[in-house]
């Protein structure tokens, strides 16, 4: 005889008898079932005298635990709904939107990007948060029509509680590892984590009059001027005004993680002479993710699809990383070709015509 025990609407049974299994009586440990109501189900248990510990609430459950008649032990689990984000009754993307909100706010619009949210979504959490009073709305003092999102003294709180249950549920995986294991563990999290930093990255081609793509500009200048010997001045150095880098004359690409500007590239346009490359640039906590290779891919893809048969450019000698980078992409250095005051190197690449040109990357399709 046996008796199958299946759960209403599961497709797994438990089957009890004899003959069943090779297995010991009380030799199975960590028998788990899911139910709706844990609470319930162990007043059920305890009302046919069935010890069980007390319900234990953790971020991914609850959970009561007994053994049965023949040492057999069991957990019973409630897995918290989608509205019970780590305990806090409260949607996970509601949540995730105030994490992300962060202790200094936020502009609406680059909260919505980095998340990747349509507005419409993005307007019904801000409203339950502000409903809750974990936020408030602020217009910009410039321009009216920019709002931005701050965190009120209780979603400052409530920010630091979810950090705190955050904390705890990461402790309880790293808790039973060795110090060597925990170390290796985490190593490895932050390799993948850049690794999948690095397909998340967009690259688009942008108008130089945005303010993504001046901040970008301006961070590119003041890296050349703390880098360069004597500092760097862009009034001395071969134009790329923001009328040079526009079509016809010229395109900017920004890389984007997330929604945040992380690199740039241009490109100057001669018609069918060489194009030059101009104000190549990665934010310092993006490299290592190959960023720059990808940015220079992109450039020459756009400037074979301009009707340049080479690219060459010029570049400094303290910028070793960027050297480095255009001769294992297969620039050769040539003779000087205009009078740039801060280069010591001049690069030139012929692009390849006797294949198909690759077709542009999904983001650089259209430009913004």
């Amino acid at each position: 005889r046996f008796v199958q025990l299946t759960p209403p609407g599961s497709a797994c049974s438990i089957v009890m008898g004899t003959g069943v299994t090779q297995m010991a009586p009380g030799s199975q440990k960590g028998l788990q079932v899911v139910v709706q109501d844990v609470a319930a189900v162990r007043e059920a248990l305890v009302s046919r005298g069935v010890e069980t510990t007390p319900v234990e609430v953790m971020p991914w459950g609850s959970f009561i635990f007994f053994s049965d008649p023949d040492g057999n032990t069991w957990s019973v689990q409630q897995i918290p709904s989608r509205d019970e984000f780590l305990g806090r009754r409260r949607p996970m993307g509601e949540s995730r939107v105030l994490w992300e909100v962060g202790p200094d706010g936020v502009e609406v619009r680059t909260l919505r990007v980095r998340l990747g949210l349509d507005s419409g979504y993005m307007t019904r959490v801000l409203q339950s948060l502000q409903k809750h009073r974990l936020i408030k709305l602020e217009p910009d003092r410039e321009d009216r029509r920019v709002r931005f999102v701050r965190l009120t003294r209780l979603g400052r709180a409530e920010r630091q509680e979810l950090d705190r249950r955050s904390d705890a549920v990461a402790w309880s995986f790293l808790e039973p590892l060795s110090p060597q294991q925990r170390t290796r563990l985490v190593s490895e999290m932050t390799e993948l984590e850049r690794l999948l930093g690095a397909s998340l990255v967009t690259i688009a081609v942008e108008k130089p009059t945005t303010p993504d793509a001046r901040w970008c500009i301006q961070q590119y200048f003041a890296e050349l001027n703390a880098r360069f010997e004597g500092g760097f001045d862009s009034a001395r150095s071969i134009s790329a005004d923001s009328s040079e880098l526009v079509a016809p004359a010229g395109a900017l690409l920004i890389a984007r993680l997330r929604g945040r500007p992380v690199g740039c590239g241009a490109l100057k346009f001669h018609h069918r002479a060489p194009a030059e490359l101009k104000r190549m640039w990665v934010v310092p906590d993006a490299r290592g993710l190959g960023l720059g290779r990808r940015l220079l891919l992109e450039l020459e893809r756009l400037a074979r699809r301009n009707g340049a048969g080479a690219v060459r450019l010029e570049t400094n000698r303290t910028l070793k990383e960027a050297v480095a980078l255009y001769r294992s992409a297969g620039y050769r250095e040539v003779k000087a070709f205009n009078d740039e005051p801060y280069a010591h190197h001049w690069f030139a690449k012929r692009l390849a015509t006797s294949s198909p040109v690759p077709p542009p990357s999904r983001d650089i399709r259209r430009g913004r």
